[in-house]
């Protein structure tokens, strides 16, 4: 996939390219599933029969994709979620969630930004609800992570690539 800082519109991902008017640019989400779920509890049942103060949780948050074919994407939005509490680990949590979308007649220059942004805009709503089902199953109160501006995510991401690409040229050239 082409790198690129444009920002793309958020448009709704389930309209099909039909009925899409011109100049809008969308994916289409055919297929979404659990890639990976891992939930541990280590400290219990003493974490559940003096649970302490409230804990301090830490969320994580990664966003990859694969090429398939030429329309076709593989989105996996990585969630990590941690609390602790009294320096005892109440839960740790890893969930890969991953989508088959498509991006029919864009431009090719557009494509990275559409699915790294769309994407996991598209897929974080139900990765939430499982973070937070697993949780409340794993005796927790439910973690409701906060949404995530999957836009600031993508131009973050860029900046730290072109920072690299700068680093190892600059290296290359001093050697």
């Amino acid at each position: 996939m082409a790198d690129t800082t444009q920002d793309t519109d958020t448009q709704n991902g389930s309209a099909s390219s039909e009925t899409a008017q011109p100049g809008l640019r969308q994916i289409v989400m055919n297929a979404q599933y659990i890639k990976d779920l891992s939930f541990e509890h280590p400290n219990a049942p003493q974490t559940l029969l003096s649970p302490g103060v409230q804990p301090n949780v830490e969320i994580g948050v990664n966003v990859m994709a694969d090429k398939i074919d030429d329309e076709n994407y593989e989105v996996i939005l990585k969630l990590t979620a941690s609390a602790v509490s009294e320096e005892k680990t109440l839960f740790l949590i890893e969930l890969s969630y991953a989508g088959i979308v498509s991006a029919a007649d864009v431009d090719p220059q557009d494509v990275n930004a559409l699915v790294m942004i769309q994407g996991p805009q598209l897929l974080f709503p139900f990765a939430r609800a499982i973070i937070s089902n697993i949780t409340r199953e794993g005796g927790f109160m439910p973690l409701n992570i906060s949404p995530i501006d999957f836009v600031a995510v993508y131009r973050h991401n860029m900046q730290t690539q072109q920072l690299a690409a700068q680093q190892a040229a600059s290296g290359e050239t001093t050697q």
